[in-house]
C-alpha cells in the first residue's frame, strides 16, 4: 500500500470511547508509516495524539449551529492542501461537515469517504449521514442491524463490522479474585471490606447506565445472606449531584449503603476487575460494543448483563451464562448467585484485540484506495 494520508473528524479529544479508538487508529497509522490528521476543537487526549507522530488541526467541527457551516470551505481547503486519500468521520455534525467539503471538490480529486456508526443513536434525517459513507464502519453485528433496519437504503456491500479491541497486555488474566487487589480497594474504600464477593459497576453517572439495577441486585444478594459489595467507579461526576444524591437515598432504603461505594472513576480498571467476584454490565440502553464485557473476560472475571445491543452480542458468544433479559430483576439475580456459586470458564483467548482493530481498519483504508485506482 502506497503512504496514504488519512483525515479524522470529531468534535473533541476529550475521554470516551469514540476519542480512544481516533487515537488508536492515528497510531496504528503513524506506525504504518503513513500520515494521519484529525480535526477536534481539541482537549485532554490532543498531547497524546500528537505525542504517537499524528498531526492535530483546531476545529470546533462539533458545536450544533449553524455558525458550523462556515468551517465547510476550511475542511475543503484542508482536504486538498493535506492531499487527504481518506476522510474518516466519527459523529454526526462533523460528518455533515466533511460531506458538505467533499461534494464541494471536482469528483477525480476528491478522498474516499469512511463514516464510523460508535452508537445506536435514535434514526433520523440528521443520523443518516453516518450510513452515507462509501464504507460505513459498524463496532458490532448490533450496530450493523440498526443501520440497516433504520436505513435500508444503505447498499449491505458498504458495511463492514470492525469491533473494537483491547489491548491484551494492559488487561492480563488472574486466576481467581486477586486477594492483594481487593485488600488495596477495601483499604481505599472500606465499605467495600470483608470476606463475600465484591461486584464491578463501572461507568459514568447517567441513570441509563443502570446503577440503580446494580444497587437492587446488591439488596438481593444480601437478603439471601450473602455479604456482597458493590463498588460503582465513574458514579461521582461533576454536575451529577442530584443523580448521586438519588442513588445514595435508594442504598439507604434498600438497607444497603453501608456496602456499597460510588466513586470517580479508577485508572486502575485492571486491577479493579482482578479484585472483583462479578463485573456487571446493565445500561438501560443497549450499548453498540461493551467494551466492558472485553475487558472482564479478559482478567478473567465472569460478566453479568443485559441481553441487549453490543453486550448482548458479547455475552452470547464469549460467556452465554451472564446474559439475562432485559430489566427482569429476579433473573438477574438468579443469575448473580449461579455466577459466583461456580463461575464459567473464561475464554481461552480474546478475539477482540487492538490489533485486530486497527489492522481491520487500515486493510479497509487500503481497499478504498484500491478501489479509487
Amino acid at each position: 500500500m502506497r503512504r496514504l494520508t488519512v483525515v479524522q473528524l470529531l468534535p473533541a479529544l476529550e475521554a470516551g470511547g469514540v476519542e480512544r479508538s481516533t487515537l488508536e487508529i492515528a497510531d496504528a497509522l503513524v506506525r504504518a508509516g503513513h500520515r494521519a490528521i484529525v480535526v477536534s476543537a481539541g482537549g485532554r487526549l490532543q498531547a497524546p495524539l500528537e505525542a504517537a507522530g499524528a498531526k492535530h488541526i483546531r476545529l470546533d467541527i462539533g458545536r450544533k449551529s449553524p455558525l458550523s457551516l462556515r468551517h465547510v470551505p476550511a475542511l475543503r481547503r484542508l482536504f486538498r492542501e493535506r492531499g487527504a486519500d481518506i476522510v474518516h468521520a466519527r459523529s454526526r455534525l462533523p460528518a455533515w461537515l466533511g460531506w458538505l467539503a467533499l461534494r464541494g471538490m471536482p469528483e477525480a480529486a476528491r478522498p474516499r469517504f469512511v463514516t464510523t456508526v460508535h452508537g445506536l443513536n435514535s434514526p433520523s434525517r440528521y443520523s443518516a449521514i453516518m450510513a452515507r459513507g462509501e464504507r460505513v464502519v459498524c463496532v458490532s453485528q448490533s450496530v450493523r442491524a440498526h443501520v440497516l433496519r433504520h436505513y435500508p437504503a444503505t447498499d449491505p456491500r458498504c458495511l463492514r463490522v470492525i469491533p473494537r479491541g483491547i489491548d491484551p497486555a494492559a488487561f492480563p488474566r488472574v486466576a481467581g479474585r486477586d486477594p492483594a487487589a481487593r485488600a488495596a480497594i477495601a483499604e481505599a474504600h472500606p465499605a467495600l471490606g470483608g470476606e463475600g464477593p465484591l461486584l464491578l459497576l463501572p461507568g459514568r453517572g447517567t441513570r441509563l447506565k443502570g446503577h440503580a439495577d446494580a444497587i437492587g441486585l446488591l439488596a438481593r444478594l444480601r437478603a439471601g445472606g450473602q455479604d456482597a459489595r458493590l463498588w460503582m467507579p465513574g458514579a461521582v461526576q461533576d454536575g451529577r449531584d442530584a443523580y448521586l444524591g438519588e442513588l445514595q437515598r435508594l442504598a439507604a432504603d434498600a438497607g444497603v449503603d453501608e456496602a456499597l461505594a460510588m466513586t470517580e472513576p479508577t485508572g486502575g480498571m485492571a486491577a479493579a476487575y482482578a479484585a472483583s467476584d462479578l463485573v456487571l454490565q446493565l445500561s438501560r440502553k443497549p450499548e453498540a460494543f461493551g467494551r466492558t464485557v472485553v475487558e472482564a473476560l479478559a482478567v478473567g472475571r465472569p460478566v453479568l448483563g443485559w441481553a441487549h445491543g453490543g453486550v448482548g452480542d458479547l455475552l452470547a458468544e464469549l460467556q452465554p451464562a451472564g446474559a439475562v433479559p432485559p430489566f427482569d430483576a429476579a433473573a438477574l439475580a438468579e443469575a448473580a448467585g449461579r455466577l459466583l456459586a461456580r463461575p464459567p470458564q473464561p475464554p481461552a483467548t480474546m478475539p477482540y484485540t487492538l490489533a485486530a482493530m486497527q489492522q481491520a481498519t487500515l486493510a479497509l483504508y487500503g481497499e478504498m484506495v484500491g478501489d479509487a485506482g
